[in-house]
């Protein structure tokens, strides 16, 4: 039996997200096009008969211009270092630059084994991979580097079998039914703010926040679910509730749909859209909302 953990790390919207769940099998993080999607470590657990990977999932890596983001970096450097084994994701389809080879020699230079993972080849031209696996090795980055498609599936079995062989010797150290270490109530807030990071692109910036304050099963087997979402403006507030209440009614029937989905039920969804001005560089509302140094 092998066991351990996997610390996913890369630059925001390189994949990290999508990967984490394809391997699992099961949704464990939300996923958008936005930078700032991942904004803790989140664990998803793979358990075969003959091994178990534990997968944290980080935030993605970039400057921080709040003490929000600070957290968010610190969180993904304290990941790096409490792994089994490093696996950088890198998206192919968005180039190699110098930062990118920078990060990756920083990662490959500890103590901790990495491998890279070259993501969305299904949506770049072949010849590029090879162009850049070439540079990597030219410029001193000294790790298996292996092209994987989540969205395809593509290598996506070669690179759990890859991965589970890296693993130390040892039992499970995660329950077998467990996929996630996240509660229901913090993937519900998750679901809440990915429908509206994918319902409202860049018209809101990254300010959104939601914080439930009702998640009660009934007797009946319906989930009661009251949430507010939180916002650093008032007009960002009139944008997401929309002309007559339409917008906020369109995301939440989405975000309800999803939430059924996840929790296997009906669910009964109110929502509330408040004003809390640069909430992310509030240390008493970052508590309030989740978001706490580890």
């Amino acid at each position: 039996m092998k066991s351990g953990f996997v610390g996913l790390i890369g630059k925001a919207n390189a994949g990290k997200s999508t990967l984490v769940n394809v391997l699992v099998g099961e949704k464990v993080a939300i996923v958008s096009p936005k930078p700032q999607t991942t904004r803790d470590a989140i664990m998803g657990v793979l358990t075969k008969q003959d091994y178990q990977i534990v997968f944290i999932d980080t935030p993605g890596i970039y400057k921080a211009k709040s003490k929000l983001s600070d957290m968010m970096s610190k969180t993904t450097e304290t990941a790096a270092k409490d792994v089994d084994f490093i696996l950088y994701v890198h998206d192919g389809h968005a180039g190699l630059a110098d930062d990118d080879i920078d990060l990756m020699k920083k990662y490959s230079s500890g103590k901790i084994p990495m491998a890279v993972a070259y993501t969305k080849i299904d949506i770049m031209q072949k010849e590029r991979i090879l162009g850049d696996v070439e540079k990597l090795y030219q410029s001193g980055v000294v790790c298996d580097i292996l092209p994987v498609s989540a969205r395809k599936y593509t290598n996506i079995g070669k690179l759990e079998a890859y991965l589970a062989d890296k693993m130390p010797k040892g039992d499970k150290v995660i329950s077998e039914d467990i996929v996630s270490d996240k509660s229901e109530r913090f993937m519900i807030s998750e679901i809440m703010r990915e429908k509206i990071l994918l319902k409202f692109g860049q018209e809101i910036p990254h300010g959104i926040a939601i914080a439930v304050n009702v998640f009660e099963k009934q007797d009946n087997g319906v989930y009661e679910i009251n949430l507010d979402i939180i916002c650093e403006k008032q007009n960002h507030k009139s944008i997401l509730i929309g002309k007559q209440g339409a917008a906020i009614k369109e995301v939440s029937s989405f975000a309800r749909q999803d939430m059924e989905k996840f929790l296997g039920a009906k669910v009964f969804l109110t929502t509330y859209v408040k004003v809390k001005e640069d909430w992310r560089n509030r240390p008493e509302l970052l508590r309030d909302f989740g978001y706490s140094e580890k």
